[in-house]
């Protein structure tokens, strides 16, 4: 038996060992590393939703939308809820309602039926003419400003500026109507 032989035979086992053990760890690092980019990834992704009408593009991520995005839903919810006839206030609210928050659903329909009850009553109509959005992506919201033209009877009772803030909240890859509430023209 030659001694020198087997030693020189273990040592280089212990070498090719060593060096399988490096690309085992080297490879073992590399998969967990995947995996932590894998499952940074899941809750980033951006999901692609379509408003009521399309103008501009925009983004969506898990809790955020753009600002392009917050300015197209925001004219939308205010020509649902200011832009109203004694033949319109029904749908309109039924449809503002579908995009309002569940915390707010209650207090905001309440609110429009019994706005949809006075218009009706007085034969009021409202037109806004949206002049300024200033959206606010930190917020996730919209300033809306321009004019509120009323109308009783078919004659002009007021046309005046208004201002009106829109906050919305972003949850289950849809957007929710959290406030709509008029504001000093003047603020923000």
């Amino acid at each position: 038996m030659d001694f020198d032989r087997l030693n020189g035979d273990i040592k280089e086992m212990r070498r090719r060992n060593r060096s399988l053990g490096f690309a085992v760890g080297a490879l073992a690092a590399g998969m967990i590393l995947a995996l932590l980019v894998i499952l940074n990834l899941l809750g980033t992704v951006r999901t692609v939703v379509v408003p009521p009408s399309m103008n501009k593009s925009f983004w969506v991520d898990r809790d955020r939308a753009s600002g392009e995005y917050l300015e197209q839903m925001a004219s939308f919810l205010a020509w649902l809820v200011l832009d109203v006839t004694p033949a319109s206030i029904d749908w309109k609210k039924d449809m503002l309602l579908g995009y309002v928050e569940p915390d707010q659903y209650g207090a905001l329909k309440t609110r429009q039926e019994v706005e949809a009850e006075r218009l009706k009553r007085i034969n009021a109509s409202t037109v806004f003419a949206p002049q300024q959005l200033v959206p606010s992506e930190d917020a996730q919201s919209v300033v809306v400003r321009g004019r509120l033209r009323t109308l009783v009877n078919g004659f002009d009772t007021a046309n005046e500026p208004k201002a009106y803030l829109v906050e919305f909240s972003y949850s289950g890859a849809r957007m929710h109507l959290k406030t709509f509430k008029e504001i000093p023209h003047a603020s923000k």
